[in-house]
């Protein structure tokens, strides 16, 4: 524990040394989240800014908006598949950074969120480089996965309940590290993956992860998944990474392969 303790005050300490200010570089105001936030079952709740998500393009909280089709269609086929071998745990990896897996993640979770009946918890495990509370505008948040695994939060009051018009998202963000692998194989991440399966028996996981091939969290993190989602994208993705990823894959339940960053004459082709 000492270990988890030194690790984590090192990330809050590079934390406040870069500590996101009020508006993202366009000079869109991120959501704030503070103690008058809104109360939902003793979660903190907080409604999402529809403008900025636009601008992170996330848009399967809007069924009616034509660019949620197909992660709707990615959806449908992901979501039967857990069903059919009843996992839960889905984790969202890439070969390498850019290739939009936390988008995908975020619109594949809302565009779940969307079903009657089918809660989603997404979880931001990109230790050294995480994008879930910048990308859907939260800042402010003091609790987090940091917290967890240090003992100084409970997951139940670290969870964020994000809402996008009529749709609810549990969210578990973090903040950065680069002790991460450090992290990854401690007890407490074993842990806390365990009691987010209890917490959450109704709801599907998603846990947006590092790129595969950056480092060996990934890698480490495999045993406690269900199953995988690894999104490549046209002109950054190599064949060979993505086979080199495949390898590190073959002993786990590989879901589905999103080939992301598509022209309009390809979306034919946006996953397979």
């Amino acid at each position: 524990m000492e270990n988890i303790r030194q690790a984590v005050e090192r990330a809050r300490a590079e934390q406040h040394s870069s500590k996101p200010q009020g508006f993202d570089k366009a000079g869109t105001p991120r959501q704030q989240i503070d103690s008058g936030a809104a109360r939902n079952g003793g979660i903190e709740e907080t409604e999402l800014n529809p403008r900025y998500l636009e601008t992170k393009r996330i848009v399967s909280h809007n069924g009616a908006d034509t660019r949620s089709r197909p992660y709707d269609m990615l959806r449908t086929q992901v979501v039967q598949s857990m069903a059919t071998n009843k996992w839960r745990v889905l984790g969202v990896t890439s070969p390498s950074p850019g290739c939009g897996k936390t988008l995908t993640a975020i619109n594949l979770a809302l565009s779940i969120a969307r079903q009657p009946d089918q809660p989603v918890v997404l979880v931001d495990l990109d230790l050294q480089r995480p994008q879930i509370a910048n990308s859907l505008g939260l800042t402010g948040a003091n609790k987090g996965v940091l917290d967890i695994l240090e003992e100084q939060a409970t997951l139940q009051s670290s969870i964020i309940c994000a809402r996008a018009g009529k749709q609810r998202l549990n969210v578990l963000p973090t903040t950065p590290t680069r002790v991460s692998s450090e992290l990854i194989g401690a007890r407490a991440m074993r842990n806390l993956l365990q009691e987010l399966r209890t917490s959450y028996k109704s709801h599907i996981v998603i846990l947006d992860l590092p790129p595969i091939l950056s480092s060996d969290d990934v890698i480490a993190l495999l045993p406690q998944i269900d199953c995988i989602l690894l999104v490549a994208a046209v002109g950054l993705s190599k064949a060979s990474e993505v086979e080199e990823c495949k390898r590190h894959l073959q002993s786990s339940n590989l879901v589905r392969v999103v080939v992301n960053k598509a022209t309009e004459a390809n979306t034919n082709y946006y996953y397979y």
